[in-house]
Parts: C-alpha cells; sequence; structure tokens
C-alpha cells in the first residue's frame, strides 16, 4: 500500500483535533468568551483543561511523526512493518487523549510510549534505508 504512510500523516493530522471536542464542549458549557477566549483556560473544569493539554501535545508529536511517515514514504518503505508501526501511531494517539481526558496516566504514558516507538521505528527504517 504505497500510499498508506501519506494517509496516515492525513488521519494523524485530523487526529489532533479529537480532545479539543471535549475543550468545545466544556467552553458552550461554560458560554464562550469571544474576547478572551485563552483566559477560560483557567475556568475550565479538571477534564477540559487536561484535554486542552492533549489537544498541544497532538501537535508536538504530529511535528515528529509528519516527517517520519514521510521519510519513510520517500525512501520506499513498504514494508508489513513501516505500515505496522504508523498503525500503532495512529491507534496511540486515538486513545492517548482519552485516557488523558479521563486522568489515566499509567494507559497515557503507555500510548505516548507506543506513539513514540511508531515513530522511531519509521526513522530506523528510512535511515537504514537511505544508507544502505
Amino acid at each position: 500500500m504505497p500510499g498508506a504512510l501519506l494517509l496516515s500523516v492525513a488521519i494523524s493530522a485530523l487526529l489532533i483535533y479529537l480532545p479539543f471536542l471535549a475543550v468545545g464542549y466544556a467552553r458552550f458549557q461554560l458560554g464562550y468568551d469571544r474576547s478572551a477566549p485563552r483566559a477560560m483556560l483557567d475556568k475550565l473544569p479538571p477534564y477540559a483543561k487536561r484535554a486542552t493539554w492533549a489537544h498541544q501535545n497532538a501537535f508536538e508529536s504530529f511535528m515528529i511523526f509528519a516527517p517520519a511517515a514521510l521519510m519513510a514514504y520517500i525512501t520506499g518503505q513498504e514494508s508489513v512493518l513501516a505500515f505496522g508501526a504508523a498503525i500503532a501511531y495512529l491507534i496511540a494517539r486515538l486513545f492517548y487523549p482519552i485516557f488523558y481526558i479521563l486522568d489515566i496516566p499509567a494507559l497515557r504514558s503507555l500510548m505516548y510510549g507506543v506513539g513514540s516507538l511508531g515513530i522511531t521505528l519509521l526513522f530506523v527504517l528510512s535511515c537504514r534505508s537511505a544508507l544502505l
């Protein structure tokens, strides 16, 4: 599946906004202040604060995953291992904000580790291919 790595980048970009659904719900409950939206962060309930942090972390993670997946695509990584690494990352990024919002730190950390492992594997496969 040559386009799978590119598709994984697109899906991961969409997953950035998954935790923001909880933030939006909380803002709606509080009464959204359009003149000072960032000032509302201190007023949010704990789950929405955690959702905000998960949303911010999603941007940080995406900035590392996207080049890893693009490097894998450019170097022609079409192996089951490369595809599995991308899928593992996406699954981890799907569950990471859920565990963050529900305040389950052990599972959140596990998802962070799985996602990081997927990114690392894509980099390793790409660099190995480029150097050989």
